[in-house]
């Protein structure tokens, strides 16, 4: 045998057909003439019996290599041996015709391994920008989440997400996905795409002064009656009702304000044997045998005090207005501190203050009698005077 390599495979055929020429048998009759080796021929001589004309003759047989066969008009055709089936290729090949023989060969996406079609896999020469299955003959691209395949089959397109509004309120589109996001005020929900209230008011208890309310997406403060929100949107500043006109007093009485709210002082009045001196201070005369033994002068203050103020806290100043010579001044607290909230503290011969020692709760009102004693051991005189101190605690200590 032997191997004639033929386009994308080869044939084997017998030696002796493979070296026979090809040609086609010609045998020709001799033709027949009349025999002029004694002479020419009587023409007086009888007339022979006649007889036909031979011509010469030609028999074609053609003879035909492997692959081939003869034809009626003594040529050779091809034979399809895929056609007639007389090939011999694997099952898994596929029979290709050629000229004088056929080849086996294998299908897109197989190649030939050991007489067998192997198919190819894609997958391992990164066919696909992403993901890759390989099937037989042929691969399947596909993307991940967030991206669609391009036309050509192999790479991926990202997908803005943003398009088809996902987020209740922003949305960013990244690479292969998106991210919401929330409007100040708001917080992403556990799905990631909605957004709900953000409850600024449970961060802290000192994000309002007085009062915090949630809003959608905010939150304001309030203040308690009496005060308004301060220009930070926080505090509370007293409303002076005083001023602004917006009380109850009469004419005859003294509007009087304090830390979130106001009063109405009436007109003063003092209680026999005491005269009125002035609008706020009375007066027991020392030649009145009643007033013995009675403070000389009531002075009437009024102070205001917020709630819960710290302490201790200076929050009154008393001093002796007219000064003798050899005399000397005693300041306490002759009434009114029931509570021991309150202590005098001699700042000067003549001069003491008042001080807040215990934190006080309001609203509350205080009427405090603070004394001063003047005593002048060289005339042996001992006299007092009173300030009569209100003192208007607050509800809030703002």
């Amino acid at each position: 045998m032997r191997c004639v390599n033929q386009n994308g495979g080869y044939l084997c055929i017998p030696r002796t057909l493979y070296n026979q020429p090809y040609r086609p048998d010609t045998s020709l009759a001799e033709p027949l003439y009349p025999d002029t080796s004694v002479g020419f021929a009587d023409p007086f001589a009888p007339v022979p019996r006649s007889v036909e004309p031979s011509y010469p003759r030609v028999r074609t047989t053609a003879q035909c290599v492997l692959g081939y066969t003869p034809a009626e008009d003594g040529t050779c055709n091809d034979i399809d041996e895929c056609e007639t089936n007389s090939h011999h290729c694997n099952p898994t090949q596929v029979c290709i015709n050629t000229a004088g023989g056929y080849t086996c060969s294998c299908t897109e996406g197989f190649w030939l391994i050991g007489g067998q079609c192997q198919d190819i896999d894609e997958c391992r020469y990164g066919y696909c920008q992403q993901l890759c299955a390989n099937i037989p003959g042929s691969y399947s691209c596909s993307c991940n989440p967030g991206f669609i395949l391009n036309p050509d089959s192999r790479t991926c397109q990202d997908v803005d997400e943003c398009d088809d509004e996902p987020c209740t309120h922003g949305c960013l589109n990244t690479y292969g996905s998106f991210m919401c996001n929330c409007d100040e005020g708001f917080e992403l929900a556990a799905d990631g795409t909605s957004c709900i209230d953000l409850d600024e008011c449970s961060f802290s208890e000192f994000l309002c002064q007085h009062s915090c309310v949630n809003t959608p997406g905010s939150f304001s403060c309030i203040c308690p009656p009496g005060y308004y929100v301060y220009e930070d949107g926080r505090s509370c500043e007293d409303i002076n009702e005083c001023d602004t006109g917006n009380n109850t007093c009469t004419t005859a009485q003294v509007c009087f304000n304090f830390q979130g709210g106001y009063t109405c002082l009436d007109p003063l009045q003092c209680h026999s044997p005491y005269i009125e001196v002035s609008d706020n201070q009375c007066m027991c005369s020392a030649e009145n045998p009643a007033c013995r033994d009675k403070p000389f002068t009531i002075l009437y203050r009024h102070m205001d005090l917020s709630s819960g103020r710290s302490v201790p806290a200076d929050i009154f100043q008393m001093q002796a207005t007219t000064r003798y010579p050899g005399a000397f001044y005693i300041f306490q607290i002759k009434s009114g501190n029931d509570g021991r909230e309150f202590y005098m503290r001699q700042t000067s011969n003549v001069s003491a203050t008042l001080v807040l020692s215990r934190p006080i709760r309001g609203p509350r009102e205080v009427v405090l009698d603070l004394e001063m004693v003047t005593v002048n051991n060289v005339i042996n005189f001992r006299g007092s005077s009173i300030i009569r101190l209100t003192i208007f605690v607050s509800e809030h200590p703002f």
